[in-house]
């Protein structure tokens, strides 16, 4: 519970591990708006009695986990189990008018990179007697200063708990501050976290985090962020901690279930009956979880990568070609794409993959004294049969010069058969930049997509990253790097 890891910064990002929560009972067969959100969230511990006491089962308490769907499964943050190395982990869940028993977790997925865990509890606790309740995930992406909790529990006693003692809850309450990137363990590519200014206690890690206006979950708990924040105000009157709590997106578990065809709550990505489809073209993806890439350190001249992709009927990215890009863009790239999800197709209908186009635009920095050019291109894939538009002239957004934050835009451009932007929609806001993007994308060209041999209507997803002055008064962001400590 005290283990933890070393960074390798003599400043860094500090994050603490944690946990908290009760919740009120209520019956496994009750309707969901009856049951208490607390419900969902239950201790990952690890018994070290082979038998009880008059207290019950002595137990290691790691953090927290939390149920998506009926059929038992969880999330919660990776490090929470590896600090169990490869021991069994439990699930401490409440009985009604009985003790607190401890059930067995099956370990399913793991994304190292970006501390996210699947569990599975056995036997399933929503066909027996359990109290236990299921939360939705949100699919948009809370804006900066958007209202936000979590939900924890964490055991009465921390040290030396017993399965009959009593489960505390805590609920931190705080606003969105700001999305930043950084790697969560050393060697890991960078992860998008955001910040809510409220500490978070020792175990609330894997607990989650929820939207004030909706109750979907928004992100879990990575721990505690120390560093700083641009957003934090010094000033007196608004006596706000200098320590905020550190939270991994829930972008990166829907990825994860997903991608392995784990169904959750409150999903929509699957259309509720087959749609009818043509053999001349194939239906558009549409994106169902996407993230943008952090700027390279260092790194102030601006950039562009160009991808294209197939989406399969799993609405899984496959057969990335690189039409465009180096490094260190192109690897930020690929971390990132990596983890994008689009809604699947109709389980009765079998289509073939669809490939569109995906371009990264990192926006040169804002100190320069003009614009970067127009980047042309020379046609890709002139003889392929099958291709997604590809970029011939893409201005650059004209951003203001002074912006005192890292951030990005996402934008799915449908392009017709002509090659000419026909739609623009954003998916990822960011304030007043996105007006401006949105502007420079109407006036992108492109040799058409190909599908069959044919000219026909496809999409584009466009990633602009922009990034600050060099005489900006955030702090840095590319080294930076929390430490888990449970």
């Amino acid at each position: 519970m005290n283990s933890h890891r070393k960074a390798p910064f003599a400043s860094v990002a500090v994050i603490l591990v944690l946990s908290f929560a009760p919740s009120a009972p209520a019956a496994s067969d009750a309707s969901a708006s009856a049951i208490p959100l607390a419900a969902a969230v239950c201790p990952v511990v690890y018994p070290v009695d082979q038998s009880p006491s008059d207290r019950g089962y002595h137990y290691i308490f790691y953090g927290n986990a939390f149920f998506i769907n009926k059929d038992g499964y969880l999330i919660t943050a990776a490090h929470v189990l590896s600090q169990l190395r490869d021991s069994q982990p439990y699930l401490l869940l409440q009985l009604p008018m009985a003790p607190p028993r401890l059930v067995k977790a099956a370990v399913v997925l793991i994304d190292q990179d970006h501390d996210v865990a699947v569990l599975r509890a056995t036997p399933n606790p929503f066909i027996g007697r359990y109290r236990v309740n299921f939360l939705h995930l949100a699919i948009d992406r809370p804006p900066q200063n958007h209202d936000v909790f979590a939900d924890a529990l964490r055991p009465s006693r921390l040290k030396s708990p017993y399965t009959f003692d009593a489960l505390i809850e805590d609920r931190p309450a705080g606003r969105l501050l700001e999305y930043r990137f950084t790697p969560l363990d050393k060697g890991r590519p960078d992860t998008e976290i955001f910040l809510f200014n409220h500490d978070v206690l020792l175990g609330d890690s894997g607990a989650p985090v929820v939207s004030t206006d909706s109750l979907q979950v928004v992100g879990l708990v990575e721990g505690r962020w120390l560093h700083g924040s641009s957003f934090i105000q010094t000033d007196a009157t608004q006596k706000q901690s200098a320590v905020v709590g550190a939270v991994v997106p829930i972008h990166y578990a829907i990825a994860l279930l997903a991608q392995n065809h784990i169904v959750w709550e409150g999903d929509s990505s699957a259309p509720a009956s087959p749609q009818p489809s043509t053999v001349e073209q194939s239906p558009q993806p549409v994106p169902l979880s996407l993230v943008a890439a952090s700027y390279p350190a260092c790194v102030f001249s601006g950039a562009d990568v160009v991808l294209d992709a197939a989406v399969d009927s799993a609405g899984r990215l496959s057969d990335l070609r690189i039409l465009g890009g180096d490094n260190p863009f192109l690897e930020k790239v690929l971390a990132a794409v990596h983890t994008w999800t689009f809604q699947p197709a109709p389980s009765a209908e079998k289509l073939p993959a669809t490939r569109i186009s995906i371009v990264f635009q990192f926006s040169g920095s804002f100190a320069s004294a003009s614009a970067r050019q127009p980047h042309a291109y020379v046609e890709q894939l002139a003889g392929a049969s099958e291709r997604g538009p590809q970029p011939l002239v893409d201005p650059e957004p004209d951003f203001p010069r002074v912006k005192l934050a890292e951030g990005s835009v996402i934008l799915r451009e449908q392009v017709d058969s002509r090659g000419q932007p026909d739609s623009v929609e954003v998916l990822r806001d960011s304030q007043s930049f996105s007006a401006l993007t949105v502007a420079a994308a109407r006036q992108w060209r492109f040799a058409p997509a190909r599908h069959a041999g044919a000219d026909t209507n496809s999409e584009v997803i466009v990633v602009v990253i922009f990034r600050p002055s060099v005489v900006s008064t955030s702090p840095a962001i590319s080294k930076t790097r929390p430490l888990h400590v449970n």
